[in-house]
């Protein structure tokens, strides 16, 4: 399928519809900055906002969605729940008040943000609980290897509609995306851009400036087209609409292939199996 258009979905597993992209908002102050960004990116066509408990910029990407004046059922949020909040019975009372700060009767997708060890299958139970009792259209994780997915399947008794994690062409994570896509888990990727490491790429700039796009905008176009939901974060309202500006020209296969190239399986973020926080 060829996204054409900023608010084009995709189909998770439970047959809900989500955006491909949308505004992520980890290292947004809380307060104005997140507040502006938010309610810009909307005003201008986005639909999909990704947060977390961890990122403390809840509230303000609520009192956002209710300045903006969209309709709830046009939006897709989304938010995750924090290690130290991992476990059962902290994972639904960690929900509550993310559901509280962000101002909304109900979540369209619950993330475990990392993969905590002896915890996460226990906070897995309670995000079905969640969803089961219709407070959350969908559930999900962020950075788990296989190992950890196959760990999680092995008790689920529902599939993760999404797995978010590091993507960008210094880490294509295909082994990954290969597994998930065998097990319906549509892929996320968080740090689109490298954090910033791949703005000046030489190889990159060659196939921007053959489409007369900026390195950011071929790059995040080479996300859409590997199938991947996107959610490149910025503060800065000529970012914003730059970054979705992405809907009126094509890849070719060859310039995919060439971006496909430059992997070095190069973490900008921290190792799943190895994080301390």
């Amino acid at each position: 399928m060829t996204i054409t258009h900023l608010q084009d979905t995709v189909t998770l597993n439970n047959d809900v519809k989500m955006p491909q992209f949308g505004l992520g908002v980890w290292k947004a102050k809380d307060g104005d900055e997140t507040y502006a960004a938010v309610k810009h990116a909307l005003q201008h066509g986005y639909r999909a906002i990704d947060t977390a408990a961890a990122y403390k910029n809840e509230e303000s990407v609520g009192k956002a969605i209710k300045d903006a004046g969209v309709p709830r059922e046009e939006l897709f949020i989304t938010t995750k729940v924090w290690n130290a909040d991992q476990g059962y019975d902290s994972t639904i009372r960690a929900f509550e008040t993310s559901l509280e700060k962000l101002g909304l009767e109900y979540i369209d997708l619950y993330l475990i943000h990392w993969p905590v060890k002896d915890k996460y299958n226990d906070t897995w139970k309670a995000l079905e609980r969640l969803y089961n009792d219709g407070k959350v259209r969908a559930i999900g994780v962020c950075n788990f290897h296989i190992h950890h997915l196959e760990d999680l399947l092995s008790e689920a008794k529902i599939v993760p509609a999404v797995n978010q994690v590091e993507f960008h062409p210094l880490l294509t994570q295909e082994p990954l995306r290969d597994f998930c896509k065998s097990k319906g888990i549509y892929f996320e990727g968080w740090s689109p851009l490298g954090n910033g490491r791949l703005l000046d790429n030489a190889s990159i700039q060659a196939i921007a400036d053959k489409y007369n796009k900026t390195v950011a905008q071929v790059i995040l176009r080479w996300h859409l087209q590997n199938d991947a939901i996107t959610i490149p974060k910025s503060v800065t309202p000529s970012r914003i609409e730059e970054n979705a500006a992405i809907f009126d020209f094509e890849l070719s296969a060859e310039d995919m292939n060439a971006i496909n190239a430059l992997n070095k399986d190069e973490r900008t973020g921290a190792d799943p199996d190895n994080f301390n926080f």
